[in-house]
């Protein structure tokens, strides 16, 4: 009996051990330390303000909603999908599929560009994941690999042993909080009010995700098409802090 409790507790050690790494690496993942280049984007806000579509508090939240909402209907089933079957297959197949589906150049040009950054610090920083590195290797010198950030994002967790639930929570994690940061070097919000307003909107993104998770990618969809049309005004502005 000694040894068969001793045994249990021996292997809920070992899985405690295994478990461990998985925590600290999602919040790595989550943590906006991690250089990836997130903060270079500001979803279309900066040419919304220079649009006057934002000149007050409620614009700002109303406009970072409608991001969220883009970003549910569009891009959770391409995070989802890859974080059911994180291979080298599935990820090219959703990668041709979101280079096909956006169709606006500055959101195309800022999705590859984060997701070659993060799929390049994931293979460095994940090292207990080698297939992260192989993958990169092999998409490089296939050469026709686009490297959107949705699909990678997904690819990503599925691999660190993410569930395809908290994939899609984290990516609409990190969309609240870039948004939120673009607003703040933008001096639409204060740090304080910024850290307010995205637990205010934290609800509301929780409601969404609800709304959108799960689905196939066959489902994706623009919501506010106007945010992509305003979106696609970044390149013509006069002077600009961020990239897109």
């Amino acid at each position: 009996m000694e040894d068969d409790q001793a045994n249990v507790s021996h292997g809920k050690e070992k899985q405690a051990s295994v478990e461990l790494p998985l925590h600290w690496s999602e919040w790595q993942l989550l943590d906006s330390i991690l250089p990836t280049g997130g903060f270079a984007h500001s979803f279309g806000l900066e040419a919304a303000i220079q649009a006057r579509l934002i000149s007050s508090p409620d614009d700002l939240r109303t406009y970072v909603i409608h991001i969220l909402e883009n970003t549910g209907s569009l891009l959770l089933p391409f995070v989802c999908t890859a974080t059911t079957s994180p291979d080298l297959e599935t990820w090219h197949k959703l990668d041709r599929m979101l280079d096909a589906t956006l169709t606006n150049e500055v959101s195309r040009k800022a999705s590859t560009a984060q997701g070659s950054a993060l799929l390049r610090v994931a293979a460095s920083v994940f090292t207990e994941v080698p297939s992260l590195k192989k993958m990169r290797e092999i998409s490089l010198n296939f050469g026709d690999v686009a490297f959107h950030h949705a699909p990678l994002f997904g690819i990503i967790c599925g691999l660190l042993g993410l569930h395809r639930g908290t994939s899609q929570r984290a990516y609409m994690f990190i969309t609240l909080r870039d948004i939120i940061s673009a607003a703040t070097r933008l001096n639409l919000v204060g740090p304080l009010g910024a850290a307010v307003l995205q637990h205010q909107i934290a609800f509301v993104a929780e409601a969404m995700l609800k709304k959108w998770k799960d689905r196939a990618v066959e489902e994706a969809c623009q919501t506010s098409p106007l945010l992509d049309t305003v979106q696609g005004c970044h390149a013509y502005l006069f002077s600009r802090l961020f990239c897109s």
